[in-house]
């Protein structure tokens, strides 16, 4: 499956949950997370996408590591289930 397609399903489930998947970038700080994904009840969730099987570049595991430092929480997501996994996670 392309990361594209990952993608949109993250936006949809996320508006339908009555979220907003923000595009993120971050001029200057090449790696980070592809969306900030915001919950109701004040949850943030920076998420890496990336088409199945395939893992995040050193670059990105810094900037990963570095977010998640903070507090924040930090996915790496390359399908359509874990998109779901996501979604169920935060709906407790």
């Amino acid at each position: 499956m392309r990361e594209k397609d990952i993608e949109q399903y993250l936006r949809n489930q996320v508006k339908a949950q009555g979220g907003i998947a923000y595009k993120f970038t971050s001029p200057g700080n090449a790696g980070v997370p592809d969306r900030l994904v915001l919950l109701p009840g004040a949850r943030a969730v920076f998420v890496e996408l990336k088409a199945f099987g395939r893992k995040s570049t050193d670059l990105q595991k810094v900037q990963q590591q570095r977010i998640a430092a903070l507090g924040f929480w930090v996915m790496v997501i390359d399908s359509k289930q874990g998109v779901d996994s996501l979604i169920a996670e935060v709906k407790g």
